[in-house]
């Protein structure tokens, strides 16, 4: 979502615009009437295949990526919804958080180890387009429910007293709920104008997904509008949870250095310092992504950049959660304690 705005900021080429809708696809090129323009209905994402050499490399270590993503991710929902501990809002807002990343990992991961196991990088125009607006959905889902945790800890360490009151069972469910509705209607906004589009080449993006710049780039029409909403809805969408965010931290950073004893300010940072290093991960290398200008020179190195916040992030989130965070610990031991008892009981029952 930022690259919209700083694309814009930045003066970016080319033209900003939009375009006639997107046809059949039954064929890969289609010519226009009345004209000479050739429609393509088939796009290729290059992808890593600049480093043909490393292709097993790189199709084995994403594919672990995606295996330890997805474990983590999962396990974490399972865990708060199975142990009563872990039934608090911070952790409510934690297992939508793990559940969103196992889907965010998804819409881009097994895409591109298909494309590194049978080397077909082609994708549809309409698969690309849907591919945008999952991407799309999740990533600005995530940048609201980021800044609902953090306004989860803010109301727990600077306003203690309210904390129950506002975060009661109704107000963590309209809360989420505003963040995955918030995704969907933002990026169905954005791509309903890309949608109508008219694409004439060329037909390679080189990236590993389908990202909004990219596509704009491959119309033949006039982009402004699309442009301009994007700009928009990304206004709403990006830079208010960022805003909401670093505020929020502001006040608990104050709000802590206030606390006269050393244990207490540990004690009061120790409740928030996993999130606080999520939001710092997440958002510093979304936001060099998108501030690299986009050049053939650092193009390779806006592709190392990506990977990092739409694949490692989801890797390094449940790590950080489970290893910085004690009652998780607890619950995962307290877990498979139970699964290898009920394991002896079920054997001492057939045994006997």
């Amino acid at each position: 979502m930022f690259r919209f705005i700083l694309h814009i900021c930045k003066g970016d080429g080319g033209g900003l615009g939009i375009v006639p809708s997107i046809y059949g696809e039954k064929l890969k090129v289609e010519k226009g009437e009345g004209s000479n323009q050739t429609f393509i209905m088939e796009l290729t994402l290059q992808g890593f295949g600049n480093a043909p050499d490393l292709q097993a490399f790189l199709s084995l270590m994403f594919l672990m990526i995606y295996i330890v993503t997805i474990t983590g991710n999962i396990l974490i929902v399972v865990l708060v919804v199975i142990d009563n501990h872990l039934h608090t809002p911070m952790y409510f807002f934690l297992g939508n958080l793990s559940c969103l990343e196992t889907c965010y990992t998804s819409t881009i991961l097994p895409r591109m180890l298909a494309a590194f196991l049978t080397g077909d990088r082609t994708i549809s125009v309409r698969g690309c387009i849907t591919q945008m607006y999952f991407f799309g959905c999740l990533a600005t889902t995530e940048c609201y429910l980021l800044a609902v945790m953090s306004y989860d800890r803010y109301l727990a360490i600077c306003k203690p007293l309210l904390y129950a009151a506002l975060m009661n069972s109704r107000g963590c469910i309209h809360l989420t709920a505003g963040s995955w509705i918030g995704g969907l209607i933002s990026s169905l906004i954005i791509t309903y104008f890309t949608s109508q589009l008219t694409f004439c080449g060329p037909n390679e993006i080189d990236h590993f997904f389908c990202d909004l710049t990219p596509i704009l780039q491959l119309s033949c029409s006039d982009t402004r509008l699309v442009m301009f909403v994007s700009f928009v809805v990304s206004s709403l969408a990006a830079v208010f949870p960022f805003t909401l965010t670093v505020a929020s931290y502001i006040c608990i950073i104050v709000a802590i250095l206030r606390i006269p004893s050393s244990t207490g300010r540990q004690k009061a940072f120790s409740t928030c310092s996993s999130h606080l290093i999520v939001v710092t991960v997440f958002y510093s290398t979304l936001l060099i992504v998108y501030m690299i200008p986009n050049t053939n020179t650092l193009r390779d190195l806006n592709k190392v950049f990506s990977v990092f916040y739409t694949v490692l992030t989801p890797l390094v989130n449940p790590l950080i959660y489970s290893l910085r965070n004690k009652e998780v610990q607890v619950a995962l031991a307290r877990t498979i304690g139970r699964f290898i008892n009920s394991t002896k009981n079920s054997r001492l029952i057939k045994g006997g």
